[in-house]
């Protein structure tokens, strides 16, 4: 173990779940966040028993948050690094798409991950000593048809991390996004084939894979990045080039 801890969000599977992997191999105590702790997630205790811990969060619950960090911080003390991965990819046509769904996006994608560094981060200020990662989307930059909303929510993440990247640098606290472009994990194994095959096209070096997406959040958490802040690493395979 390196002694440094990150928190993870939206672990119980999909890029969450490879992130806290690749996190734990690293040598960080992981503490992952989700709505409901996955089987394969549990199974990770069982390799790195001192190094892994689950907490119970819905991103959505926005009041709650405050309750989540300040539970984290007494149970695991000073957090080195968090890492807003948990976010929702719901499509829709704008004209016809549900309020409820649009809030929810927004919640989850965009206020969630504000609220919960919010309070996360203090105790990076106190320590002068952090590392924040937004998991953003190449969908921030490029049109996407039927995905207004989530592409809204994911710039916001963006516009959100340059801005508190300045405010926290004085305190050695950095803020950066990772955006990846498709990736294929178990959770977009009900993709239509056809659909899949129109996006792998598009990208010259092959659609990313999730170890591929932690390894731009293993830079970001590294002494190498001790001086990288404000910006957005796009791992996509070049299909936004």
């Amino acid at each position: 173990m390196n002694g440094r801890t990150v928190v993870v969000t939206g672990v119980s599977r999909g890029l969450g779940l490879e992130l806290a992997k690749a996190l734990l191999a690293e040598g960080y105590r992981v503490v992952g966040l989700g709505r409901g702790e996955s089987e394969a997630f549990t199974a990770l205790g069982s390799d790195y028993p001192e190094q892994v811990a689950y907490v119970r969060a819905d991103m959505t619950d926005l009041a709650g948050l405050a309750d989540v960090a300040r539970h984290i911080g007494k149970a695991f003390g000073p957090i080195y690094g968090l890492v807003n991965n948990a976010g929702i990819g719901m499509g829709g046509v704008l004209a016809t798409m549900h309020q409820a769904d649009m809030e929810r996006v927004i919640a989850t994608n965009l206020l969630g991950p504000m609220t919960l560094t919010k309070y996360m981060m203090r105790s990076m200020l106190a320590k002068k000593e952090g590392r924040i990662i937004n998991i953003s989307s190449i969908a921030a930059q490029s049109g996407f048809h039927a995905m207004s909303v989530y592409a809204a929510s994911k710039a916001g993440l963006e516009g959100f991390s340059r801005a508190l990247a300045r405010e926290a640098g004085k305190y050695k606290v950095t803020v950066n996004c990772v955006a990846p472009g498709f990736v294929e994990t178990d959770m977009t194994e009900g993709y239509d084939e056809e659909q899949v095959a129109s996006i792998r096209r598009r990208a010259p070096l092959g659609l990313p894979t999730a170890d591929q997406v932690a390894g731009a959040v293993l830079y970001l958490l590294s002494p190498a990045a001790a001086n990288v802040t404000g910006t957005v690493m796009t791992v996509d395979g070049g299909s936004s080039a």
